[in-house]
């Protein structure tokens, strides 16, 4: 898990483009979700995480997004995951 708050945006950038960071979560609800999800991109930067998998994520207790990951969310929902 890598905070964005002890990240400098050029280093953000630069994981992210090499797929060295796949999702983005938000700390105080523990959701996780895409990088282009549109409820992410709106969250305060010091509750932003990004994780190098979904794994990572379900490991650290997140849940998938409702908006984004709508599927993964639903399996999650239903107790598959």
């Amino acid at each position: 898990m890598i905070l964005h708050s002890e990240l400098e945006d050029r280093i953000l950038w630069h994981k992210m483009r090499h797929r060295e960071i796949i999702v983005g979560g938000n700390v105080k609800l523990k959701i996780y979700g895409t990088l282009h999800c549109a409820s992410g991109k709106r969250m305060k930067r010091e509750n932003r995480v990004f994780f190098r998998s979904e794994d990572d994520a379900i490991t650290y207790g997140y849940r998938p997004c409702a908006h984004c990951m709508r599927h993964t969310y639903q399996k999650w929902k239903n107790g598959l995951i």
